[in-house]
């Protein structure tokens, strides 16, 4: 029994998030900032209690909308270049669904956010609850089911041992650079507060090594030839080459090639603006000369962004039909790194994925 400690479901969730940390290139850090939450029925008597227990572990910040404080957690975690967040609680019903539109933008952007919203009871016995929304049909359906189609990876915690499973795919997509986004664990009201015999090794601290994945030497070298044979090239730099620490690299072969370069939303100042291969903004909200010289590129050199459609303008910003798209979209620093593979989207480019 003295590898087992007996705690709540929010106790074992909390102590878990207080333990887990991020690494890329030698540096280490928290992973998770604190917790927002604001309290009511369906948090409050388990997640409340363990935050309140465990101030000393993780650090709790009062909040007054719950979407607000999605948005701000996914601020938080662009800022920090996806190597942190923070966690957000909610009572069940309205509360909950407030977040569904952080939810959202978390996982279009690609930020990872923790929502951890209370649930219907899991007995089902107390219920309807207060402000709790039900379904006709069926009494396995909650609000929380709106966070579905809106999150990376989703799951209801009605037992207590769930957490050994949850918590670990949880944070492998909120650390994943592919694949993160909003990750949703909906949390019942009275499992939060059912004991279990957790394994000790389940809180040690934990590492999550954000990798990065050397390139396909032949992709390279396609790469290579691609951008020798064209006459008018054009980078655009996505939120991936902040998100990388890649600003240096990318200046400097900018600089080293003569090639310029054009931003999309996302990876606004991954070149000074007052540089003098910069053109700006790219697409739908960009500029005359980010645009210009977009329709006349023969060659696109996509890095760290996923060409979205307002960096295309809807697929219309790219009007030479001999165009060529080289796409680094995976996250890299200084020379060349990433995975290579050859695009579905445009026939005879390069990709790196």
């Amino acid at each position: 029994m003295s590898s087992r400690v007996r705690l709540t479901t929010a106790q074992a969730l909390i102590r878990f998030l207080s333990v887990q940390y991020s690494e890329r290139d030698g540096r280490r850090q928290r992973f998770f900032a604190g917790v927002f939450g604001i309290f009511g029925h369906g948090n409050v008597a388990g997640i409340g209690q363990a935050l309140d227990q465990m101030s000393d572990r993780i650090r709790y910040y009062q909040c007054r909308n719950e979407q607000a404080m999605v948005h701000t957690a996914a601020a938080f975690a662009r800022m920090s270049n996806r190597t942190r967040t923070l966690a957000c609680t909610t009572s069940i019903g309205p509360g909950a669904t407030n977040m569904v539109t952080g939810a959202a933008g978390a996982t279009i952007n690609r930020l990872p956010v923790l929502l951890l919203p209370g649930d219907i009871f899991a007995s089902r016995v107390p219920a309807p609850v207060l402000q709790q929304l039900e379904s006709g049909y069926t009494q396995d359906v909650s609000v929380n089911d709106c966070f579905r189609p809106v999150s990376r990876y989703w799951d209801r915690i009605c037992r207590p041992e769930q957490l050994l499973t949850a918590l670990p795919e949880a944070m492998r997509v909120l650390t994943s650079p592919a694949e993160t986004g909003a990750v949703t664990l909906s949390m019942p009201q009275d499992t939060q507060t059912e004991a279990f015999e957790y394994p000790v090794a389940l809180f040690d601290e934990r590492d999550w090594s954000i990798q990065r994945p050397r390139g396909d030497a032949a992709a390279l070298a396609r790469a290579a030839e691609a951008i020798r044979a064209s006459r008018i090239p054009l980078i655009v730099a996505g939120g991936g080459v902040l998100y990388a620490h890649a600003t240096d690299a990318l200046r400097a072969f900018a600089d080293a090639h003569g090639i310029p370069v054009a931003e999309t939303q996302a990876g606004k100042g991954a070149l000074p603006y007052d540089h003098p291969l910069s053109l700006g903004a790219m697409g739908a909200t960009g500029t005359f000369a980010a645009n210009r010289v977009a329709a006349d590129a023969d060659l696109v050199l996509g890095v760290g962004t996923r060409f979205s459609d307002f960096t295309t303008a809807s697929r219309t910003a790219f009007r030479d039909p001999g165009v060529t798209f080289v796409n680094v979209t995976f996250p890299v620093s200084a020379g060349v790194s990433g995975s290579y593979r050859i695009s579905p989207e445009h026939h005879g480019s390069v990709a790196v994925a």
